[in-house]
């Protein structure tokens, strides 16, 4: 069995773990456990680079030497977190990943040996959760309860290549979208139930950086104890 800890930004991604990636990986007897960023009593939110590392240093230098790997949003990032002021730079939203997973690898590799890193995956979702949610416009308005709104979330993600590509504006990021469409959206049970009823499989077919990123996952071989 191979156990992967996903440290997550918040509750919302944490579910989404628990409720469609977990179910996955069962079957290839990998072992998905979301856990939420930051030291016990302040989890969640506020993604700082020392707060992934508080998260990782027990998971990767305990006993049983898991594999951990991210789940936080671009959107959220602050210029000071590794590699994200380089990404503002770059056009295309896989060179901005890129950037940023790389720049955290860096910074880490002053914390821990290759060993210890060879079993971390960083991973930054382009631009929110949110954004996985446009793989389908019609599962999105069934998921909120709200069909009418197909329409109106389809003229959205038409409007760009993927939905990954729906970008980090204050005005423009998914999550705003969503919520100028439909006020009354509530991430933690809404974004949840709108990804159950699209399915991971669509997901994966519109999101090639995510589902890259589950690729990963799914060829990790299992650690002796």
């Amino acid at each position: 069995m191979t156990q992967v800890y996903v440290i997550c930004e918040g509750q919302t991604e944490a579910t989404f773990v628990q409720e469609l990636l977990r179910p996955h990986f069962r079957p290839l007897d990998i072992v998905l456990t979301p856990t939420l960023i930051g030291k016990h009593g302040q989890k969640g939110g506020d993604v700082r680079f020392v707060r992934i590392l508080h998260s990782l240093k027990p998971l990767l230098l305990g006993g049983h030497q898991p594999h951990c790997t991210t789940l936080i949003d671009y959107y959220g990032l602050s210029n000071e977190f590794p590699g994200k002021l380089e990404a503002s730079y770059k056009a295309k939203v896989g060179e901005k990943a890129l950037m940023v997973s790389n720049c955290l690898m860096s910074q880490l590799k002053t914390e821990f040996d290759e060993y210890v890193l060879s079993r971390f995956i960083p991973y930054v979702q382009m631009h929110e959760f949110e954004g996985l949610l446009f793989s389908d416009p019609a599962g999105l308005a069934n998921g909120m309860d709200r069909p009418r709104l197909k329409s109106r979330f389809a003229s959205i993600r038409d409007s760009f290549s993927t939905p990954e590509d729906i970008n980090d504006n204050p005005r423009t990021a998914p999550s705003k979208q969503i919520a100028r469409i439909y006020p009354e959206y509530e991430k933690p049970t809404m974004g949840v139930l709108a990804a159950l009823e699209i399915g991971l499989p669509k997901i994966r077919r519109e999101c090639p950086l995510f589902s890259a990123w589950l690729a990963k996952l799914e060829t990790l071989p299992a650690l002796s104890a």
